[in-house]
């Protein structure tokens, strides 16, 4: 006791190390894991196939509620596995989101050594820092997105590459697991960057023949563990094969698109922030010493990575997700060598803004809760029409813990170049978890697709055999299958024409009407707080 009061009153030490520094990642990876359903979108998907793979025992190729779904599987293992070790202790989707946490934390883990080798033992905690402190990373870091596979084994690869010519087995054996990761968690496109970086890394070290040995070791690690997969797939399903190399394929056969690579790029001001002018400030600084491999080594995996996007990827978030980690890196000696009044702007920035959204926060959940203020709380169900905020106990009591410790953070953190980013980044994930504690009902309540699966369920009979869907998403499709082990067959399939059920959805009268024949209405709904997406059930 004596040494925790101690630790109260000296405060957080700077720059963080060992297990502080293992908890506050911590921290970051768990916060917005748990608490809610699987959300509309890649959530629902992702969980949904993992709870297929899970539930019919089917671990050689994903499907999505009973059609093939033509992506690697490595996701969907790690997800199947967690929900089937942690499945009797959380909901099942809560456990098979762990796979994420899992994930990230192997990023961070991951940039940490780059930076380390790269900077130097001072300056490695800046680097999963600034990766964990990426305004857009925060969202995607803890749904179930098997994209988080491909950046952990981007950081992994910058961290070995970073000691190529140094360490060669060990150097090889990780460069060699972060490609064949990466080829079986995302796909062929994002592994070819690290297959690309591999040239100027050998160039870039002080010891080629030791640098060529370390490759040759990597990418015969990545053949030994990428070829069982697709080699069992094509032998016991080839059809499954041949449908997942056209789909991987595919985005390759496109022109380039400069405008695409212009569109990513666009999306860094705020997806990377803070990161992307820490990143100037370091190419400003050091722009005499561009070409030497802590500058070069990012630097040139970033531009490969944005060419592979503007390649194979409609510009969105999601593989805008891959720009991260060099970016991180490079951003490194950006955020330890601000000047002191650059530095204290950002740390006021940063203390001011979280505080007072936090402050938003609970001021948002004492509506929902409590009912006052009274214009809010109406407006609160306004948004969400049905909604009915009730109080939580425990959800209060973590709400408490988060923003004392938040407040303790801001009066103990000791001057240090570390400063203004750790109030950035443990301020940003503060927020998160306020968020995902305090008013996550409310956004749950809107976004998880459970409601209307159970209200179709409950409007069939107990023998309704087949179910035809026509216009259900992906992500209504896994939800379906999840929440109440219904998947429907296409309504254009000869099965589908047989169904004497069908489920349709849509916002127009024309995408809700019956089809030809003699359908009537049985029921009809909507997700809670969309009015204009509606769903129908039909009985022939």
């Amino acid at each position: 006791m004596p040494d925790f009061l101690a630790l109260i009153r000296r405060g957080i030490r700077l720059p963080p190390a060992g297990w502080m520094l293992a908890a506050m990642l911590a921290f970051y990876v768990l916060a917005g894991l748990f608490g809610r359903d699987p959300w509309k979108g890649e959530d629902a998907v992702h969980i949904g196939t993992a709870w297929h793979m899970l539930h019919y025992n089917d671990w050689l190729s994903p499907d999505l509620a009973g059609r093939a779904f033509h992506e690697p599987p490595l996701y969907y293992w790690s997800a199947a596995i967690m929900g089937a070790i942690f499945g009797g202790w959380l909901p099942m989707h809560e456990a098979m989101r762990l796979a994420s946490g899992l994930w990230v934390a192997l990023a961070l883990m991951g940039l940490y050594y780059a930076g380390r080798e790269l900077y130097g033992q001072d300056s490695a905690a800046a680097s999963p820092l600034l990766l964990a402190g990426c305004a857009g990373l925060l969202l995607h870091a803890h749904d179930a997105q098997p994209m988080l596979i491909a950046l952990a084994a981007y950081s992994g690869a910058l961290g070995a590459l970073a000691t190529i010519g140094r360490k060669p087995r060990l150097t090889g054996g990780y460069y060699g697991i972060a490609v064949a990761g990466c080829l079986l968690g995302a796909g062929i496109s994002p592994t070819l960057p690290l297959l690309a970086i591999a040239p100027i890394a050998w160039w870039l070290s002080p010891d080629r023949p030791k640098a060529l040995h370390t490759l040759a070791i990597g990418l015969g690690i990545a053949a030994l563990l990428i070829l069982p997969w697709p080699l069992l797939l094509l032998w016991f399903e080839p059809s499954r094969f041949h449908g997942w190399l056209a789909t991987e394929l595919t985005p390759l056969k496109t022109p380039f698109s400069w405008p695409g690579a212009g569109r990513f790029i666009s999306l860094l001001p705020w997806f990377a922030f803070p990161v992307l002018p820490l990143a100037g400030w370091t190419l400003w600084t050091r722009r005499k010493d561009w070409r030497a491999p802590a500058q070069l080594l990012p630097l040139a995996f970033l531009i490969i990575t944005v060419l592979m996007l503007a390649l194979a990827y409609y510009p969105r978030e999601i593989p805008a997700l891959l720009m991260l980690p060099s970016l991180a890196l490079l951003a490194t000696p950006g955020a330890l060598t601000l000047r002191r009044g650059a530095a204290n702007a950002f740390d006021w920035f940063a203390m001011m803004t979280f505080s007072l959204f936090a402050g938003l926060i609970w001021l948002s959940w004492s509506a929902m809760a409590l009912g006052w203020p009274e214009k809010l709380a109406k407006r609160v169900v306004v948004l969400r029409p049905g909604f009915a905020g009730q109080f939580d106990f425990s959800d209060f009591v973590i709400g408490l813990a988060a923003t004392a410790w938040w407040l303790w953070l801001i009066v103990t953190a000791p001057r240090s170049p570390y400063r203004s980013l750790t109030h950035w980044t443990l301020g940003f994930t503060t927020l998160w978890l306020l968020a995902t504690t305090l008013i996550l009902p409310w956004f749950d309540y809107g976004k998880s697709y459970r409601p209307v699966a159970q209200a179709i369920v409950q409007a069939l009979p107990a023998n309704h055999g087949c179910l035809a869907e026509r216009g259900l998403t992906d992500a209504q499709r896994a939800s379906f299958s999840y929440f109440v082990e219904i998947e429907p067959v296409s309504i254009t399939t000869s099965a589908g024409k047989a169904c004497n059920w069908l489920v349709v959805v849509g916002e127009t009268r024309d995408e809700l009407a019956a089809p030809s024949g003699h359908w009537s209405k049985v029921w009809e709904g909507n997700r809670p707080g969309n009015r204009k997406e509606k769903f129908r059930l039909f009985r022939r």
